[in-house]
Formats: C-alpha cells, structure tokens, sequence
C-alpha cells in the first residue's frame, strides 16, 4: 500500500508530517510512504532525527500552498506545490492514497479537479469522526461545500453509510439528519426534502437529530449541509482544550483538588484520549475518484499517523467502489448537480 503524505502543510510541517509518516511505517510494515515537497527540507527532518530516508520515496516539489491562499488561485498558479503532485500521483495510479494537513480549502479544490468526482455524485463531502458516548459517529459534510441541495443530502447518507460501515465495522449504521427538531416538518426548506429522500433510500434512517444529540450518539451518521457541518467541527474541536484548561486551572493553587486530580487523571486521560482529534488523523474527502484525507493544520505526529493508518484501511476496504455501486441503485431521477 504506497500512500502520498504532504510533507509541507500544516502548522508544524515539515518535520511532523515525517515524523509521523515514520511512525506510521513502524506500525505497519506494509505501507509505503511517498513524501511529496521540498526534497531538502524534507532530507534535513531525517537529519534531525538521526534517521536515514533510503526506505521514503521522497518527490520534490517546487511550491507550497500556504494556509491563508484562497483555493482557486493556489490551482490556478501552483502546479508544482506538494499538494498537486501528491495528487497527480493518485491520478495516475501511482499511490493508493493521498494525506495532507495543509489548505483544507485548497486540498478540497486540487482533489476535485485533479481526480474528478466519483460517477454519480453530485457533490463531495467531508467526513470527520466525532467521539461519543457509546463510540464515535461520523458527520458530513463538515465543510466541503457551502452549496447544499436536498440530493446531495441524499448522497451524503449514502456514502457516510458505507463510509462508517467499512471503517468502523458496523453494519447498517444509524443515519440522523441535522435538523433544528425531532419532527419531520422542522427545520428548512432543504431538510424537509431531504428528510423524504433519505426515508425512501432504503437506509437505517432515525430521522432528525438535534444538535445536542450528537455526542450522546444517537445516530452513527449524521448528515448536515456543509456550513453547519464546519461550525459543529469547530466548536467540537475547541471543546476539548477548554474543558482541559478548566481542569487544569480549577486544581491550582488547591491541594485538595491537586489530590483529588491525581486520584482522577488515569480516568481523565482515558477520557481526553477518546476525545483527542490526533486518534481519528483526519477528515476523508468522499465523492472523489481516489482516497484524500485531510488532516488539521495543527497536527502533531501522531495524528499525521492515524491519518496515514485511515487512508490506508480506506483505500484497503475499496470504499469508492462500493459508493460508486451503491449510487447506481439509488434514484436519481429528476435531480441535477
């Protein structure tokens, strides 16, 4: 299995996307790392580590899009980032996946029109896994695209199904549409319509999901328009460190409360743990003809290597092929992208 890792994007980039494409190696000897950015950059994080590249397929790249570059501009004028050759790579058959921490927007943009979408889908999402209470769920779109109607809510559910099915191992997952009520009739004009169409798909459908029913895990799936989706990984993504820097505050100064965090941190660290975006690597980009997963700009090493892991059990599990399949037996008729 040859994955493509974005040596050059994010926050800490070079040096952690190597670091962790390492330890992804060390964990599973079957995969193979394609480093995609500046080669000499990239030699002197081996430096750093010590470390010899002669196992790392390293393929230099003349440019880097920066976080702050609008998407289309980045396509437009940056043939030769890492990201567009990690691309090109996928295209071409070279590698199995391709994983970056780099312009979210921009990876969004070089997936879709360097690989082109799956046949059938109308529009991609992003995928990302939230922890709760009994497990995980996943939620899409969280922020692929802005532009929602009912049929690519339809689609979302499809493709999120197979997408928690093949990953996680649970058949016939639980699909929850994001709505501002339980009832049918709640929320706007496109949950209405898509409520309809994912209840005649076929697929385990609750129905409507309130958003504090996420994390409680009520559904395993949950569907969502692409500018709500984003929000709720947002405020998910900062729920963590607040709650940790109250604790952490709240113990200072006390020592009773130092004891009594002692006593708690095992349970605590379990907890944090399953909360801890570096275990899930990243968000996968669904509804494009080859494996993206795009990781948070501030990854450290071990989410750079759960991401890598992912894509890995992704391209392993023939997940776009199933989606593909599937889509041809769902009806389309009467809808346009």
């Amino acid at each position: 299995m040859r994955i493509a890792v974005d040596a050059m994007g994010g926050d800490e980039a070079p040096f952690v996307n190597v670091s962790g494409s390492i330890q992804a190696v060390k964990e599973d000897s079957d995969i193979d790392i394609v480093l995609t950015g500046n080669e000499d950059s990239i030699k002197d994080c081996f430096k750093q580590m010590d470390l010899k590249h002669d196992n790392f397929e390293i393929v230099n790249a003349s440019q880097t899009v920066e976080a702050h570059e609008k998407p289309t501009d980045a396509f437009r004028k940056k043939k030769d980032s890492s990201i567009s050759v990690g691309l090109r790579m996928l295209k071409e058959k070279k590698v199995d996946a391709f994983v970056s921490a780099g312009n979210t927007g921009a990876v969004v943009a070089f997936s879709i029109f360097t690989l082109g979408r799956l046949k059938g889908v109308l529009r991609p999402a992003l995928a990302s896994f939230f922890p709760t209470l009994s497990g995980c769920c996943l939620v899409l779109d969280v922020g692929a695209t802005s532009d929602t109607k009912a049929i690519n809510l339809l689609q979302y559910a499809i493709m999120g199904s197979i997408y928690y099915q093949k990953i996680v191992g649970k058949e016939n997952p639980r699909i929850g549409l994001l709505s501002i009520g339980e009832e049918s009739t709640k929320g706007k004009g496109l949950t209405y319509q898509a409520f309809q169409m994912i209840e005649k798909s076929g697929l385990n459908f609750t129905g409507n999901i309130e958003g504090n029913d996420i994390l409680k895990g009520k559904a395993d799936v949950v569907v969502a328009d692409g500018f709500a989706g984003n929000a709720i990984l947002k405020f998910g993504e900062s729920i963590v460190n607040i709650i940790l820097d109250g604790f952490r505050n709240a113990v200072k100064g006390n020592l009773r409360y130092k004891l009594g965090g002692m006593l708690l941190k095992p349970a605590i660290k379990k907890l944090f743990k399953r909360m801890n975006y570096e275990e899930y690597g990243g968000a996968a980009l669904l509804g494009v003809d080859g494996i993206t997963l795009i990781s948070h700009g501030r990854s450290n090493a071990r989410a750079i290597k759960s991401a890598i892991l992912a894509a890995q059990k992704d391209a392993r599990e023939k997940v776009n092929e199933i989606i593909s399949q599937k889509l041809k037996g769902i009806n389309m008729e009467g809808n346009s992208g």
